[in-house]
C-alpha cells in the first residue's frame, strides 16, 4: 500500500510501483542512513546478480524495470543521454542482442509502452539528462515511471509518477511537452527494427577521426612575448621551458594540430564512459583480494585505501586520459588519475599561444578546463585553506601555481609547499605549515607511489595497518602528512588502484572487446603475441621501462627507467599515429571525473615520455576538417 502522495520518502523509500510489480525508490541522498549505506559498494545496485546502476538513479530504474518486464538491458552508459544513441539492447537469457532505435520528439512513430523517455542534458537534468519509462500512451498525454526526479510518493492507486502532456499535429507527428521549461526532450527509444521513422544510426566517416598537422601563418606576424611573466605559473613556465613556447624545436613554433567536431564528441563520450568503466573495475579489485594482490601495495596501506574508496565518493579533482586516435578506432592506453600533468599547457598556454599566432580557426580543445576545474574545487568539500605540495622540479612548479590560480577562482586559499619545507608537528599531532596553519586540505603533485615506496620499507614485516608515526619537533614525512588522519588529500589514496596498470587486464576481463579497451593480460597470451603487444610495468611514469614488440615478435622500441623491478602486464600492440615528422598521441582531461578539454602530445619516439611537447590542439567543423585535404 503507497503511503500519501505529499509523503516525503526517504533514500531508499519506495515511491510507488509500476507496472510489473518494479519498485521506484526515492533518491534524497541527504537521508541516506550511514549504517545501511556504509560505503561505496553498498549504493551498487543488483537484481539476479546483474548490474543495474547507481541507487537510486533514473538509468538504474530504466534498465531493471526493462529487465523484469521484457528480459533485456541496455549496456553501461556515462549519462542517461546517451542512451540516445545506442543501437541495441542485450537479451540477458538468449545472449544476443536486439535492435534498438531512437525517435526524435515530433516524430510520426508513437512510442508505445515501454518505451525510454529521453531528456538532453541542461536545466532540470543538467550535466547528465534523464530516462524515463513510458507505460501508456494517448492522443492527449503519456504516463511515465522513474527515479531521481522527486521524493513523494505516486499519487495514490497510481502506477506511474508523472502524466505529461502531448499533442498530436497535422501530419500525425507525435509531441511530447517537458513538464519543466528550461529541459528538451530529445525523443524515445522503441526495441524494434523499424528504421523508417527513426533517427539515423549514429555512423562514422573514418576521415573524421584522422588527427592534421597545420601551420600558423608567420608571414606578416610581429614576433613578441606571448606570456605574461607577472604571472607567477606563466613565469614558472617560460623559467621551465626556457622561453614563451610549447617546444624548443625552433622550426616547430607554429605548428599546431586539428581535429574534427565529430572526433571531439568521441573523445568527450569515450572520457565519460571509460571514468565510468575503470570505477567499476576499482570496486571489482577492492572486493577481491586476488586480484588487489596483483598491484603490488603495501598490505599495510590496503585498509586506508577500502576506506579512502568508501568514504571519498567521487572526489576527484583531476584525471588524464592517454589515447591513440586514428582512422580505424579511438583505444585507450591508460588513465591517470593520480598526479596527472599537462593540465596548464592544455588549459592556458595552448589558448595564448592560438591568440599570439592568431589561429582564430575552430576552438581551443582546452578552453574551458581552467573554468571547469574552478567548478570542482567549488563542489568539493574543501573548505579554507589548501596546501599544494609539490617537489623540486621546474614542471611541477608551474603545474602547481596554475591550480593554485583554479583553487583561487572557487574563492578557496591555497599555499605552495615545496618539498615538506616548513611542515611540523604540533604537540597533539596535527601538521602545520611555517606560519602555523594546520594541514587540513592538500593537492599533490607528488605521486602517491612516492609515499607508499618509504611505507614498503618500514612496514615490510608488519600486517596492521599504516599509522603515521609522529613526534613533536620533528619532521613530518611525506607519507605522515598524506596518511595522516583527518588530512584529506586530493587526488584520493584509491585513485592507486585505477591508476595502477594491473587495472587493465582487469577491465579487459569484465568489458571483454569493448571498443575503447585494448587487449591487456598479466600473462603473456598467443593472441597478443600474434598481434603485437606491448610490456609495461604496472606501476610507471614518463614513459620508463616500455617495450614495443611487433605480430613478428620483434623488438620495435624499447626505454630504460627506475620501473625495471615493478611487475609486468601486457597489452595489445596499437601503435600512435605518424603525423609528419611525430607520433601524435591525444589526452583527454577531466574534472571532477567529467571531460573537461583536450590536447595532444608528440614526440618522433613511439613511446613519449616527460619531455614529449605538448602543442596546440584546434577542433574545428567536421566541413572544414574534410575540405582541409581539397
Amino acid at each position: 500500500m503507497q503511503p500519501n502522495q505529499e509523503t516525503i520518502q526517504p533514500f531508499g523509500g519506495i515511491l510507488g510501483y509500476a507496472p510489473g510489480n518494479v519498485p521506484a525508490y526515492s533518491s534524497d541522498y541527504a537521508t541516506a542512513v550511514a549504517d545501511e549505506y556504509p560505503n561505496r559498494r553498498a549504493y551498487r545496485s543488483y537484481y539476479d546478480g546483474i548490474y543495474m546502476g547507481y541507487k537510486w538513479q533514473c538509468v538504474e530504474f530504466a534498465r531493471r524495470w526493462l529487465y523484469i518486464n521484457r528480459g533485456y538491458i541496455f549496456n553501461d552508459i556515462a549519462m542517461a543521454y546517451d542512451i540516445f544513441e545506442l543501437r541495441s539492447v542485450r537479451d540477458v537469457v538468449a545472449n544476443n542482442l536486439l535492435p534498438l532505435n531512437a525517435f526524435s520528439n515530433g516524430c510520426t512513430m508513437r512510442p508505445t509502452p515501454g518505451s525510454l523517455l529521453i531528456w538532453q542534458a541542461g536545466g532540470e537534468f543538467q550535466d547528465t539528462g534523464h530516462v524515463a519509462v513510458i507505460t501508456e500512451v494517448s492522443d492527449e498525454y503519456v504516463r511515465i515511471c522513474e527515479q531521481n526526479v522527486d521524493h513523494r510518493c505516486w499519487p495514490r492507486d497510481h502506477d506511474y509518477a508523472r502524466q505529461l502532456r502531448a499533442r498530436v499535429g497535422d501530419n500525425g507527428e507525435y509531441w511530447i511537452e517537458c513538464s519543466y521549461g528550461d529541459a528538451e526532450i530529445l525523443g524515445w527509444m522503441i526495441q524494434t527494427d523499424d528504421t523508417s521513422r527513426a533517427e539515423p544510426t549514429p555512423g562514422r566517416d573514418d576521415n573524421l577521426f584522422a588527427i592534421k598537422a597545420l601551420r600558423a601563418d608567420t608571414h606578416n606576424l610581429r614576433q613578441r612575448a606571448w606570456l605574461n611573466i607577472a604571472n607567477d605559473d606563466e613565469s614558472a613556465y617560460v623559467e621551465a621551458m626556457g622561453g614563451p613556447c610549447l617546444t624548443r624545436v625552433s622550426a616547430d613554433q607554429n605548428l599546431y594540430y586539428a581535429l574534427s567536431h565529430s572526433a571531439r564528441e568521441a573523445l568527450e563520450y569515450a572520457s565519460n564512459e571509460l571514468h565510468g568503466l575503470f570505477m567499476h573495475a576499482t570496486d571489482y579489485v577492492l572486493a577481491h583480494d586476488e586480484l588487489l594482490e596483483k598491484f603490488n601495495l603495501p598490505g599495510a596501506v590496503l585498509p586506508k585505501i577500502r576506506q579512502s574508496w568508501d568514504n571519498r565518493l567521487n572526489q576527484l579533482i583531476t584525471s588524464r586520459f592517454d589515447f591513440a586516435l586514428t582512422r580505424s578506432g579511438l583505444k585507450v592506453y591508460e588513465y591517470n588519475c593520480d598526479s596527472a600533468s599537462c593540465y596548464m599547457e592544455a588549459g592556458k598556454i595552448q589558448g595564448k599561444w592560438a591568440h599570439s599566432y592568431a589561429v582564430g580557426t575552430g576552438e581551443d580543445a582546452g578552453g574551458k578546463l581552467f573554468g571547469l576545474l574552478a567548478k570542482a574545487w567549488r563542489n568539493s568539500r574543501a573548505k579554507g585553506l589548501v596546501h599544494i605540495l609539490r617537489d623540486d622540479d621546474p614542471e611541477e612548479k608551474y603545474h602547481a601555481l596554475f591550480m593554485r590560480e583554479a583553487i583561487r577562482a572557487a574563492g578557496l586559499e591555497s599555499r605552495v609547499i615545496v618539498g615538506l619545507e616548513g611542515l611540523h608537528w604540533d604537540a597533539s599531532g596535527n601538521i602545520l605549515d611555517a606560519d602555523g596553519n594546520r594541514v587540513n586540505w592538500v593537492w599533490k603533485t607528488w605521486a602517491w607511489e612516492t609515499a607508499l615506496d618509504q611505507i614498503r620499507r618500514e612496514c615490510e614485516q608488519e600486517q596492521s595497518a599504516y599509522e603515521p608515526r609522529w613526534q613533536s619537533g620533528a619532521q613530518p614525512r611525506l607519507s605522515d602528512v598524506l596518511l595522516r588522519e583527518h588530512v584529506m588529500v586530493f587526488e584520493p589514496l584509491w585513485t592507486l588502484i585505477p591508476s595502477n596498470k594491473a587495472i587493465l587486464p582487469v577491465l579487459w576481463s569484465m568489458f571483454p572487446n569493448h571498443p575503447l579497451l585494448l587487449n591487456s593480460s598479466f600473462e603473456l597470451s598467443d593472441e597478443l603475441t600474434a598481434s603485437g603487444y606491448v610490456t609495461k610495468p604496472i606501476v610507471g611514469r614518463c614513459g620508463a621501462n616500455i617495450s614495443l614488440v611487433d605480430d613478428r615478435s620483434q623488438l620495435l622500441e624499447s626505454t630504460g627507467g627506475a620501473f625495471a623491478n615493478q611487475h609486468q602486464m601486457y597489452q595489445q600492440l596499437f601503435p600512435l599515429p605518424r603525423i609528419g615528422d611525430y607520433h601524435v598521441q591525444v589526452s583527454t582531461f577531466t574534472a571532477a571525473g567529467i571531460y573537461a578539454g583536450s590536447s595532444v602530445r608528440v614526440d618522433r619516439s613511439l613511446v613519449l615520455n616527460k619531455d614529449s611537447d605538448c602543442l596546440p590542439l584546434r577542433f574545428v567543423d567536421d566541413n572544414y576538417f574534410l575540405a582541409l585535404d581539397r
